[in-house]
């Protein structure tokens, strides 16, 4: 069992900054070919005056954040027992090319239910401190 005393522990800052080639490589790799991902020059002339990552670019800058969690010792989790139960953001603005994005995460929830944990860490990212995005990652640990 995953002890509660660790809701409220924290996480970073962890630093990523946002290339053009990786808002791209992601586009491509999720099949969202929509111009304002991939094309400089459509992108200039479109709503948001340039290039920006796609919303889910998200699990990308905050990954690390989350292997600090997962990979905590203290915390003990059974990785070989976790699964991926949910995720839910909240985007406040999109990200650009050079944005440079420092993400904070946070033990929001640890719970027992029949024979399983439920975790919840919360990540916070923030550009030149203005909130960027919100994940919450809820794991599930069975056994």
């Amino acid at each position: 069992m995953i002890d509660p005393k660790f809701v409220g522990r924290t996480y970073g800052p962890v630093k990523y900054v946002v290339g053009l080639e990786k808002i791209r490589e992601f586009a491509n790799a999720t099949g969202d070919l929509n111009p304002a991902y991939l094309d400089e020059e459509a992108a200039a002339k479109g709503p948001l005056g340039g290039i920006v990552a796609p919303p889910m670019f998200a699990v990308v800058y905050q990954k690390d954040m989350m292997g600090a969690a997962l990979f905590d010792r203290e915390l003990d989790l059974n990785l070989a027992m976790l699964v991926h139960g949910e995720q839910d953001f909240r985007f406040h603005f999109p990200a650009r090319p050079g944005d440079v994005v420092v993400s904070l995460g946070r033990i929001s929830n640890i719970e027992r239910k029949d024979d399983k944990d439920i975790i919840s860490i919360e990540v916070e990212s923030k550009v030149g401190g203005r909130l960027l995005t919100t994940g919450t990652y809820t794991f599930v640990v069975r056994g």
